[in-house]
C-alpha cells in the first residue's frame, strides 16, 4: 500500500480528482478555487511592483468576539468556519488591520472572485468612460455591429452594465442541461467546451418581449458581453488593459488572473482571480471616491453614481434579487445596500464578498468555497456579520 501525497495529507483528496467537471463541487473547491489556472486557460495580469506585502496583520482578538445572526449570537471564528470562509482581510481608514486565512490557503495566495469580477470590469468601463473611449449610453451595436440580429441588438451599453437587458436566459447553476451549461462550456469551465466560443455564444442569445431598462435580471452573459465591448472600444486585451488602468495605479501588489474561451476572451463575469489584499485595494479606492495613492484612477463622479445616486430602484424592485437589500438599487455591476451606513459591495457565488462601508471607513474582502453557489439566508446572515464587524474594528 503506498501512502498518501504530501497534497493528499494536506487537502484531504489527491490531486488528480480535482478535475473540470467537478472543480466548483465541495471538497475539491477548497483547493481549485486558488488554481483555476490550472484547470481553465488564463490570461495573466502582471502586479504592479515587485516588492513583497507587508506582514499579514492577526484577527485572533475578533475571533472570539460574538455577533447575533439570524440564529443566535455565533462567534467570528465560528461564522467564518460555518461560511467556509478561506480568507479574510480587513482595512480601516485606509490601513489594513485584520488578515485571517484557512488552514488550506496561504497568506498572498490568489482566489477566484466569481460575479465580483463584473465590478472590476465595470470599474474599467468607468475609467474608459473618463477618457472618453467608451459610452455607456451608446448603443451595443457601435460597439459590436454584429449583435444586431442578438438581444442585444437594440440594448445599449447602460442596460448591459446595470443588468436591465430583457434576455431571456436564467442563471440556472446547476441544471447539466440547461442554457447555462452551454454557456460555462463556450467559457472552457466544464467539460465538452472548445466548439463554440465565448462571443458565438452570447450573439445566440435572444430577448423577451419586456422593453429593456424595466426590469433588474441577474444575467451574467451581460458582463461577458461588456468585456468584449471594452476590447473593442480600447483597441486593447483584456488583461492589458486591467493591467494598465486598474493594477498599475492601484498599486497591486500580485499578479491576477482571468480565465479565457477557445479564443482567448476574457470571462469578465466571473473569471477573475485576485489575493485578498488586492481586492482589498480595489475596496477602498472605490471608497475614496476612485483615488489610490493620492492619484485619481476612476472618475469621481463614476464612483458616487455607482455606489450611492444611480441606479433604477424600480428596476431592481421588479427584479428577483431586491429581497437581499429592499432599500438597494445596483448600479454598474456594484450592489448599493440601502443602509444608512451607505455600504456597498460587490457578490459573487459560493461566498465571495466585496463590503465597503464608507461611514466605519471599514472595506472587508472575504473569499469562501462555500459548497452551494447561492445560499440566500446565509448571504443575510453574511451582511449582518460584514455591518457587526465594520462597528468591531
Amino acid at each position: 500500500m503506498t501512502g498518501k501525497t504530501a497534497f493528499e495529507t494536506r487537502h484531504g483528496f489527491a490531486r488528480n480528482k480535482v478535475l473540470l467537471g467537478n472543480w466548483r463541487e465541495s471538497p475539491f473547491s477548497r483547493w481549485s478555487f486558488q488554481n483555476v489556472g490550472e484547470l481553465v486557460p488564463s490570461a495573466r495580469v502582471a502586479a504592479a511592483s515587485s516588492g513583497s506585502e507587508a506582514p499579514a496583520q492577526d484577527l485572533d482578538g475578533l475571533l472570539d468576539e460574538k455577533v447575533a445572526l439570524t440564529g443566535g449570537a455565533e462567534t467570528v471564528a465560528a461564522f467564518l468556519a460555518r461560511s467556509d470562509t478561506d480568507a479574510l482581510t480587513i482595512t480601516k481608514a485606509g490601513k489594513f488591520v485584520g488578515d485571517w486565512f484557512a488552514p488550506h490557503m496561504e497568506f498572498g495566495a490568489r482566489h477566484i472572485i466569481f460575479s465580483i469580477s463584473k465590478s472590476l470590469t465595470a470599474i474599467l468601463a468607468g475609467i474608459l468612460e473618463g477618457e472618453g473611449v467608451f459610452d455607456p449610453q451608446a448603443p451595443v451595436t457601435r460597439y459590436l455591429p454584429e449583435a444586431a440580429g442578438s438581444a442585444y441588438g437594440d440594448a445599449s451599453v447602460r442596460h448591459a452594465l446595470d443588468m436591465s437587458v430583457s434576455l431571456d436566459f436564467e442563471e440556472a447553476y446547476l441544471d447539466p442541461e440547461s442554457a447555462f451549461a452551454r454557456y460555462r462550456r463556450a467559457t472552457l469551465w466544464n467539460p465538452g467546451g472548445g466548439t463554440e466560443s465565448l462571443a458565438d455564444f452570447i450573439l445566440t442569445l435572444q430577448r423577451l418581449a419586456e422593453p429593456h431598462g424595466r426590469t433588474f435580471r441577474y444575467r451574467s452573459p451581460n458582463s461577458d458581453l461588456l468585456g468584449i465591448l471594452l476590447e473593442r472600444a480600447s483597441g486593447q486585451r483584456f488583461a492589458e488593459l486591467m493591467h494598465e488602468k486598474l493594477w498599475l495605479p492601484l498599486g497591486a501588489m500580485s499578479e491576477a488572473s482571468v480565465t479565457v474561451d477557445m479564443a482567448g476572451t476574457a470571462r469578465t463575469a466571473g473569471g477573475i482571480s485576485v489575493t485578498p489584499r488586492d481586492l482589498a485595494r480595489v475596496g477602498e479606492m472605490m471608497r475614496q471616491g476612485g483615488i489610490a495613492h493620492s492619484r485619481r484612477i476612476v472618475p469621481e463622479a463614476w464612483v458616487r453614481d455607482t455606489v450611492s445616486t444611480g441606479g433604477d430602484a424600480e428596476a431592481w424592485q421588479r427584479g428577483a434579487m431586491a429581497f437581499r437589500f429592499p432599500q438597494g438599487r445596483y448600479r454598474n455591476k456594484w450592489y448599493q445596500t440601502g443602509a444608512a451606513s451607505g455600504a456597498f459591495c460587490g457578490i459573487g457565488i459560493h461566498g465571495q464578498w466585496l463590503y465597503v462601508d464608507p461611514k466605519a471607513e471599514v472595506v472587508i474582502a472575504k473569499m469562501s468555497s462555500q459548497p452551494e453557489p447561492v445560499d440566500e439566508p446565509l448571504s443575510v446572515d453574511m451582511v449582518t456579520f460584514f455591518d457587526a464587524l465594520s462597528r468591531m474594528v
